[in-house]
């Protein structure tokens, strides 16, 4: 008889061992993976800066991917795509001008280039407030739109508080409100300046349509 050989119960207690050691090892592997998952999912997104130059000046705009990542990744996808590059502002609504008396705003209003309308992305489901928690404050972005679900690469700056324009408000008739996605964070003077700007009576917004048009030189990240 061999005097060297293992007891049969030794090496199954041996290997039992070792398994739950393993098993040991690989949960606790999976406990800090999940732990850093958690904690990654946590964090911020980090706001997006785009600057818009105009042959007004310049306006910077911190796009709130986060609260909306619809409407921010579309705005993005435009921004990317030079879309708004050539585009222009051609519309002021204010007290003085405002074809709608019932429920008035102030806003300007931006529009992609008109030559590359054939290719404007698909129309983007809406955003409301009332989901996001972005409200029409001073000096945010908000996507344009007909119905809901229809916001392609128009948008308005809000200037001044305009809560009718949020989810339960008046300004829409559908009560729906409008997508807010980002904010100015540099240049509001500039979209004040554009905002006082000449307005006539025969363009596409009537009394609201800014007479010229302000042109967009470009859009890019910064």
């Amino acid at each position: 008889m061999n005097s060297n050989r293992i007891p049969t119960k030794v090496l199954n207690i041996s290997a039992e061992h070792n398994a739950l050691t393993g098993a040991v090892i690989l949960a606790g592997l999976a406990m800090v993976l999940l732990a850093s998952c958690v904690g990654y999912a946590h964090l911020p997104t980090r706001p997006v800066l785009v600057i818009l130059e105009t042959e007004a000046g310049n306006i910077t705009v911190e796009v709130n991917t986060a609260a909306a990542p619809i409407t921010g990744t579309n705005f993005l996808k435009y921004v990317n795509g030079k879309f708004y590059d050539g585009g222009i502002i051609n519309r002021a609504v204010r007290p003085d001008n405002t074809i709608r008396h019932d429920v008035e705003i102030q806003v300007i209003q931006f529009q992609s280039n008109p030559s590359r309308e054939n290719e404007l992305l698909p129309p983007i489901p809406m955003e409301r407030t009332s989901v996001t928690g972005l409200k029409h404050l001073n000096g945010v972005l908000s996507m344009a739109r007909m119905g809901p679900d229809t916001a392609q690469a128009s948008f308005s700056i809000v200037i001044g508080d305009q809560p009718e324009m949020d989810f339960g408000g008046k300004r829409n008739p559908d009560g729906q409100g409008f997508a807010v996605f980002g904010r100015v964070v540099a240049g509001m003077d500039v979209v004040k300046k554009i905002h006082r700007s000449h307005t006539g009576a025969d363009g596409a917004y009537k009394t609201e349509t800014l007479e010229p048009s302000i042109k967009i030189l470009k859009a890019y990240r910064k």
